[in-house]
């Protein structure tokens, strides 16, 4: 094996989580994410809930259509990014290279500390044990020659679970005659494109490798190539600047129509996402609001802004935007900072320069912040912090929309 790639995926993490810290919730259809009677989605469940047709991204209306016994959590996030951070620790240690992919997963480069198939084969089950004993948390592992191979062999024996696709022969092999969703990237729309012409299965995109290219264009190359085994990727260190954007959203239990309270909410949407970005170093030039309306018809508008890393700035460019769309009962609301870049290469704005406009613009912010107190009776003073937390951002949004 020219490389030998390890793909480590925690088995239903977040309900995981929450069940090693209460046993009482074991063997039982746990399902986190909204409450039923709320809008939104299934984030995660455990294996028992699975059962039932529920999974990720699922309506949780429709969730709990089909599980009404289930028991319903709201995330802890916070929590979560503690375990992630004690999870990549350990996994990382074993790396040359590792490309965490999100809080419960990361491939992992061990080629150099492996050496053959069997030295990953060590690494892995080490893996497993240490997650376990000292975490009381358990994952699946895939070990592989490419990155795709590694994450499909995760997959293949989960939960808890170990595969080795050792070659791109044994790829094809387990692969050939699975439908073309088993193979990675291809999601349901594409899917449905393939389907409409009489390719179903990975074997199909073999045989007709001329027409998926035509289908799908570029995608379709990159597919063919799965299709055959080949995938010539890198684990590449994952760094926030290679993001394509920093945002935060929430979803109203009930359509807003009236935009003066939209643009409240911005005002803490806009500080989640400062937040975020100067925990990176980062800066966005430009900023995109995103609305989806009663109907669930989306719109993002956005505007340039160079250098923008601040709250003030980030509430006021989408307030300008949110005045210009189309007045109708909103849904959602999210803001945005996109074309990042980190601070070595930013340009010094008026605000860097002359401390008067920092202080204006802090100024500004205690301004805005003062309003929504008085507005809404609420108190950040000593406070300010829970807002960054996902559910105390998302009641403090909800109470404001009720007592407007």
């Amino acid at each position: 094996m020219e490389q030998i790639i390890l793909h480590v995926d925690m088995d239903a993490f977040f309900a995981s989580v929450e069940i090693r810290d209460n046993p009482a919730l074991r063997g039982k259809p746990l399902i986190i994410g909204s409450l039923p009677g709320e809008r939104g989605v299934v984030a995660t469940c455990s294996y028992e809930a699975r059962k039932y047709g529920v999974h990720s991204a699922m309506n949780i209306k429709e969730a709990y259509r089909r599980c009404p016994h289930g028991i319903y959590m709201r995330p802890d996030i916070d929590k979560y990014k503690a375990v992630s951070g004690q999870l990549h620790q350990i996994w990382n240690t074993y790396a040359s290279v590792a490309e965490t992919i999100a809080l419960d997963e990361a491939y992992l480069d061990v080629t150099q500390q492996a050496g053959n198939l069997e030295g990953a084969r060590r690494i892995a089950m080490t893996i497993k044990r240490r997650t376990k004993a000292e975490l009381g948390l358990t994952c699946s592992v895939g070990v592989a020659y490419s990155k795709t191979a590694a994450k499909t062999a995760s997959e293949e024996k989960k939960p808890d679970g170990y595969y080795e696709i050792p070659t791109p022969r044994d790829f094809v092999a387990l692969m050939i005659d699975r439908d073309v969703r088993s193979l990675y990237t291809v999601g349901e729309m594409t899917a449905e494109k393939l389907y409409a012409s009489g390719i179903r299965t990975v074997r199909d995109i073999q045989e007709k490798q001329d027409m998926v290219v035509r289908l799908l264009g570029k995608q379709g190359q990159w597919i063919t190539q799965l299709a055959f085994g080949i995938d010539e990727r890198k684990v590449t260190p994952y760094r926030p600047q290679d993001a394509k954007s920093i945002g935060r959203e929430v979803t109203f239990q009930e359509d807003v129509n009236q935009y003066e309270l939209l643009k409240d909410v911005l005002v803490l949407l806009a500080l989640c996402v400062e937040r975020r970005a100067k925990r990176y170093d980062l800066y966005g030039n430009g900023v995109t609001l995103k609305l989806t309306y009663y109907d669930m018809k989306g719109i993002t508008r956005s505007r340039i802004t160079p250098g923008c890393d601040s709250a003030v700035t980030i509430w006021q460019e989408a307030g300008r935007l949110l005045d210009q769309v189309e007045k109708r009962p909103v849904r959602l609301i999210g803001v945005s900072l996109y074309h990042l870049a980190g601070e070595e290469g930013r340009q010094l704005t008026l605000e860097d320069c002359f401390s008067d406009a920092r202080q204006r613009r802090d100024a500004e912010l205690k301004a805005r912040l003062d309003a929504l107190q008085d507005r809404y009776h609420l108190d950040f003073a000593g406070h300010l912090e829970q807002i960054y937390q996902a559910d105390t951002l998302h009641k403090t949004v909800e109470y404001m929309r009720k007592h407007i």
